[in-house]
């Protein structure tokens, strides 16, 4: 609840300079989109160095010759959609503070939820830890309905493919068995980006792989049921289950 409420509130005069914002875990370009004030902001997401499994959580995708300073500077600048392709997001929701709540007593309340509310909790009666989201509502002049008109550069939300085995098997992603399916499909394909991105479900499926590669496709497709975090609880993304029947038709239509 720090901080300021405008760009200007904070850069005064040096505010014309600032061109580029990032928009770290907590937040994505949609939730950007809802504040006007960024209208002329080039917002990037760059993944924290967390540890080497946590890298790349959040990355800018480019087009582009020349890698040198200027001509990032000049596509960042300039919101050249032809250069800067998209970014990787980080589901939000997953974050420990994205919604209002308290964890002892189990409440999780979105903010419209929470402002009938007076924001205070219906167990001990004391005030709700306040998530990020109520933040952008108190910010935001735009509704969600309006937020995908305004956004220039695109994003492409992503689960680590760890979690996306995981919630395959239902088991940890610290587990062996996630592991062992994690180490064959990188031996199999190079990276995890070119796995959730690049690889089509028939080449997945050829290769042995159909049952993960539906999970993956249903993540490409945001098919994905999100349990937001709060008050220093991580929320939970999970892929939406389907049964077998469906699957096979998916690979073969």
């Amino acid at each position: 609840m720090s901080g300021f409420d405008t760009i200007e509130d904070c850069f005064e005069e040096l505010t014309p300079y600032v061109k580029i914002c990032e928009t770290g875990l907590s937040s994505d370009p949609l939730m950007n989109w809802r504040l006007s004030q960024l209208d002329n902001i080039t917002l990037v997401s760059n993944s924290d160095s967390h540890s080497l499994e946590k890298l790349g959580r959040e990355a800018n995708v480019f087009d582009i010759d020349d890698v040198s300073y200027n001509a990032l500077y000049n596509v960042l600048t300039n919101k050249d959609a032809r250069r800067f392709l998209y970014t990787i997001e980080f589901y939000p929701e997953e974050g420990k503070y994205h919604y209002n709540g308290h964890r002892l007593c189990k409440v999780n309340l979105s903010p419209t939820e929470s402002k009938k509310i007076n924001n205070i909790c219906p167990v001990c009666h004391k005030k709700l830890t306040i998530g990020v989201l109520h933040r952008v509502e108190d910010l935001a002049d735009r509704s969600e309905d309006e937020d995908r008109q305004f956004g220039v550069i695109p994003f492409k939300s992503l689960i680590p493919l760890k979690e996306i085995i995981a919630d395959y098997y239902e088991v940890k992603s610290a587990s062996k068995k996630v592991d062992t399916l994690y180490d064959l499909m990188l031996h199999q394909y190079g990276t995890e980006f070119n796995i959730l991105l690049d690889i089509s479900l028939g080449q997945m499926q050829q290769d042995g792989f159909k049952d993960i590669g539906q999970y993956i496709d249903k993540v490409r497709k945001g098919e994905v049921e999100k349990i937001p975090g709060y008050d220093g609880e991580y929320g939970v993304i999970h892929i939406k289950k389907q049964t077998s029947s469906n699957v096979q038709n998916l690979f073969t239509t």
